[in-house]
């Protein structure tokens, strides 16, 4: 019989004509449906590379996102309530009055709130705790680039801005 050996079984491999009858099998991939779960039973946990709903958003997306808004608020482009809950009651009073000074600096040279080129440029997150990072993302305008520093706590199912520093 012409084919190849695998662990001691002949598999067939090619169409020599034999005066045997053969049969063809069709296999059919079927899905697997889960039974269902007793009621008061835990839900398994995700598999491996499915995005879980109840899952954190990646931080260092939120500390891009934040980044941009930040340098926005310090040039009049966006106003500090906007970002509120993503940042502490300490970040939020620290960011009033960074743009109290930049609305006044800006008012001193008669210029105008205009809606900067904000581009996010390099970020890096490090974890410092479980449910803590650090992040510093470099933030691209049409003058000059600026790093900004973040500390970000995961809180309920969030990350929030507990320390900003803008160079």
């Amino acid at each position: 019989m012409g084919g190849t050996g695998v662990s001691g079984h002949a598999h067939r491999l090619d169409n020599e004509d034999d005066d045997d009858e053969r049969s063809e099998t069709t296999v059919h991939a079927v899905a697997a449906v889960p039974a269902p779960r007793p009621a008061g039973t835990p839900a398994p946990p995700p598999e491996p590379g499915t995005p879980d709903a109840d899952a954190p958003p990646d931080p260092a997306e939120v500390a891009a996102a934040l980044a941009r808004c930040v340098v926005e608020v310090l040039a009049g482009a966006r106003d500090v309530d906007s970002i509120a809950r993503w940042v502490s009651e300490d970040v939020h009073r620290h960011l009033l009055h960074r743009a109290a000074v930049a609305g006044r600096a800006r008012a001193l040279r008669r210029r105008a709130r205009t809606r900067p080129l904000v581009q996010v440029g390099t970020t890096r997150v490090c974890p410092v705790a479980p449910g803590v990072v650090e992040a510093a993302v470099v933030v691209h305008t049409r003058s000059h680039a600026r790093a900004v520093a973040l500390r970000l706590e995961l809180r309920q199912g969030r990350w929030r801005a507990v320390v900003v520093g803008v160079l």
